[in-house]
């Protein structure tokens, strides 16, 4: 008979019978990523994105989580969250490819480990403040991809939360992202906990639009919603960085689900327009629009590829120039392109995640033990091989993908990830740009427990402040004991048997029985 709640794991060494045994419902587990994402929005208050003027705390009796040893104790907090969300989240994996669970309790989990999070400060990044004050900029008269937000004279709370980093950079975010910040701070003004909280709404548009697309393409690309909903929905990735962040790819995302959605369904007016928007949000998304053509192509009747492909590249052009140009003067009052140059605002950040970085990183450390080298040239010189392979392997992918259909869309994904792997720079949350598209394939258990691995080493690798972990060498050594250890629990639970090290036999706990005789 199926139990409604969660069965309790079975110990090390014994047969795995509880585990197999269908659930309808896994309570306990939607319960403790839950707890977890609760303590993650407490201790974000002194180990997050906080502000520098804190309205709610300040300087008042609650302000010493902020500072010193109560600083420590939120980060201890917040670490013990984000253990609980991924030991859920692993947890709920291991139901869904048991088949004990359908999509409903893993949508239901996300959503519950998204709610607290709604009121949370930034987590690992501050890009939301940068989101506002860009939004500011366009909303004041000011040009956001020629000015920083430092050019901005009103609402200092605003300017002042921003990154150093991007204080005096343009924006690199498409112009119909700076009219939904324009619209947020209209009306949030220099409220900065408001126009979060208000940010993380509007981009759940983008989180229902994933939703509603997500049964549809695994019905037609062959997967399993449950497994793709634990992939694309209910990670570390989504919920804490795409949400707990926030980050502006969960719309780009919502439209270019819904986008390959269409061109699968042979919509693909409808598909090209879809696309072309989400790149009017983050300019990733222009990534999958040559392969769309090629679906487009391989719909269209006739014998001539060839002819066909010209028809499907001519009418995907007109279509992308008139809603690329519509999209920008709506935005914008103008078509101001300075946003292509704004671009080149992320390749200010430098380090090791970002592939090609690290390799001339590695490479200027041996040279520099002989000779008094600068750094620039090598990451320079790496980062330019990268882009090359980049377009290669981008091309071959796309002609990979010339006869339409399944093919196409995986090609897609896998070029996304590329994308965000070897472009710089590569940020963590850049990789749901192909787990989204990916998630809705067949997968394999062991592939799968590698997306945990990276789901958990990718979101570590920055301090919940924002700020880089990458260097601090220890700190990274536990990342990759925590993340390997949780992919390792996805095939098999306590794989370690730290747990079951506490479990006692139940017969130790017996009394003894009573001598029988005088002896």
């Amino acid at each position: 008979m199926a139990t409604t709640t969660d069965t309790a794991e079975p110990t090390a060494g014994t047969p795995d019978r509880g585990f197999l045994t269908p659930s309808r419902f896994p309570y306990r587990t939607i319960a403790m990523g839950t707890v977890g994402s609760t303590l993650l929005m407490l201790a974000a208050l002194g180990a997050g994105g906080i502000l520098i003027r804190d309205p709610v705390l300040g300087h008042g009796p609650l302000s010493w989580i902020r500072y010193g040893h109560g600083r420590a104790l939120a980060n201890a907090l917040l670490y013990t969250g984000f253990a609980l969300v991924v030991w859920a989240w692993v947890r709920l994996g291991r139901y869904a490819l048991a088949g004990r669970i359908g999509s409903r309790p893993i949508l239901i989990a996300a959503l519950c480990w998204m709610a607290p999070l709604l009121v949370s400060p930034p987590l690992f990044t501050r890009d939301v403040f940068s989101y506002l004050a860009q939004g500011a900029q366009l909303l004041y008269g000011l040009d956001p991809y020629a000015n920083g937000p430092a050019e901005l004279s009103v609402l200092p709370d605003v300017v002042q939360n921003v990154h150093p980093l991007w204080q005096t950079t343009p924006a690199p975010y498409g112009p119909l992202f700076l009219l939904i910040s324009k619209g947020i701070v209209s009306i949030t003004q220099d409220d900065m906990i408001a126009g979060v909280v208000l940010t993380r709404v509007v981009l759940l548009v983008g989180l229902g639009m994933t939703l509603w697309a997500l049964p549809r393409l695994v019905a037609r690309l062959g997967g399993k919603l449950p497994v793709a909903l634990w992939v694309a929905v209910a990670s570390p990735m989504m919920v804490i960085h795409l949400f707990g962040g926030p980050h502006n790819d969960l719309m780009m995302l919502g439209f270019l689900a819904i986008g390959v959605l269409a061109a699968l369904e042979r919509r693909h007016v409808i598909a090209v327009v879809l696309v072309t928007v989400g790149m009017l949000i983050k300019p990733t998304a222009a990534v999958a629009l040559p392969f769309l053509v090629w679906m487009w192509a391989a719909d269209l009747p006739g014998p001539s590829k060839a002819r066909n492909f010209l028809k499907a590249g001519a009418a995907s052009v007109g279509l992308f120039l008139g809603v690329f140009v519509a999209g920008t003067w709506i935005s914008l009052g103008s078509l101001n392109l300075g946003w292509w140059s704004g671009l080149s605002a992320p390749q200010l950040i430098a380090n090791w995640l970002n592939f090609p970085t690290g390799i001339g990183e590695a490479v200027y450390t041996l040279i520099h033990l002989v000779a008094n080298v600068p750094p620039s040239p090598f990451v320079t010189i790496a980062r330019a091989i990268a882009m090359v392979g980049l377009v290669a392997f981008g091309i071959r992918q796309w002609w990979l993908s010339r006869n339409g259909g399944k093919e196409a869309v995986y090609r897609a994904a896998i070029t996304l990830l590329a994308v965000a792997i070897l472009m710089p720079p590569t940020l963590p949350w850049y990789l749901t740009w192909g787990f989204v598209l990916i998630s809705a394939f067949p997968w394999e258990r062991r592939n799968l427990s590698a997306v945990v691995a990276v789901s958990v080493f990718v979101t570590l690798v920055y301090y919940p402040t924002g700020e880089q972990a990458l260097y601090d060498w220890t700190f990274i050594a536990v990342v990759v004991v925590a993340s390997l250890y949780a992919a390792a629990s996805l095939l098999r639970p306590d794989p370690l048997g730290l747990i079951s090290a506490w479990r006692k036999p139940r017969e130790e706990f017996l009394p003894e029985p009573a001598p029988t005789g005088r002896g």
